[in-house]
């Protein structure tokens, strides 16, 4: 009986004992995030690029505009001085793509050189002698809501504020006319590119494009008045004003342009200025293309 009872006791007692607890469960894996995808690259001249016209962006075949800034070295947030901005061409390009932390600093010719084209009537010199408050209006709508600041001065008449301001200094086919009217009285050529030295940092660059005639033509030919320089005498009076030549580049060259002595480079397009009752002449120079430019780089020494 004993016996019996005290089994029935430890049966009990078993009975009562709680049940150990359970193994926590274990969380489950977190799912992989997935990779985020990569932030598009920022190509602020890429969209100045694109925003343009479909007939500016025509010429960039011949003009090569993301090359030839990338070759100046051109970035955003700069001041450039931009010699004979014309009707805006590379402005626009410039304008969006320099940035509100950027300046653009346009250079024309100045009143006395002006006189001497053979189409300056009286009224045109009038609006021309506005161009230093015009220019400035005008770019400043082409520059959109985070363009660059404007200004502007005419060469041989620098204002000091821009003196040693400028990183870089554009001359786009800028310099044949001055070319063509130094020599006598005034050096044109020579005026303005020491006013590029003076608007320049110590290391700032010179930029030149110009329509480059070959060294086997005559220098009346290259003279200037038929569009063409020799580089010959671009180097020579760059280097003359101060400036080194450290770079060139054959991005604007054209090989099909090969003029006698008796063209003028207006003759090719865009202006296509001998062929306008020609359609076959006309065919022949638009296949050839805008003209053969030599591509400069100077740097202002240290």
């Amino acid at each position: 009986m004993h016996k019996y009872l005290a089994a029935l006791t430890i049966l009990f007692l078993v009975a009562c004992q709680p049940e150990p607890p359970s193994e926590p469960a274990q969380p489950a894996a977190p799912e992989p995030m997935a990779e985020p995808e990569p932030a598009a690259a920022v190509d602020p001249l890429g969209a100045a690029l694109d925003a343009q016209s479909d007939e500016a962006k025509a010429r960039y075949v011949y003009r090569h505009p993301r090359e030839t800034l990338e070759f100046f070295g051109v970035e955003p947030g700069m001041t450039v001085v931009e010699g004979l901005p014309g009707g805006g061409w590379y402005s626009k390009i410039l304008l969006p793509y320099l940035g509100s932390e950027g300046r653009l600093i346009g250079a024309d010719y100045s009143m006395d050189m002006w006189r001497l084209f053979s189409f300056a009537s009286e009224e045109f010199l009038a609006e021309q002698a506005g161009w230093v408050d015009s220019f400035p209006q005008d770019a400043r709508e082409w520059a959109g809501g985070n363009g660059a600041s404007v200004a502007a001065f005419t060469f041989g008449d620098m204002p000091g504020e821009f003196a040693g301001t400028a990183d870089v200094v554009l001359m786009i086919r800028a310099l044949h006319n001055l070319a063509r009217f130094s020599g006598g009285e005034r050096d044109f050529l020579g005026e303005a590119l020491a006013d590029a030295y003076a608007a320049l940092k110590p290391g700032g660059i010179l930029g030149i494009v110009q329509h480059e005639a070959r060294d086997g033509m005559s220098d009346e030919f290259a003279g200037g008045s038929n569009g063409y320089l020799k580089k010959s005498r671009v180097v020579a009076a760059a280097e003359q004003a101060g400036f080194e030549l450290v770079a060139e580049s054959d991005l604007n060259a054209n090989p099909k342009d090969q003029p006698t002595e008796d063209d003028i480079v207006w003759r090719l397009p865009p202006t296509l200025a001998t062929s306008a009752e020609d359609p076959d002449l006309r065919a022949e120079l638009e296949a050839v293309g805008e003209s053969n430019r030599m591509t400069l780089k100077f740097r202002k020494p240290e």
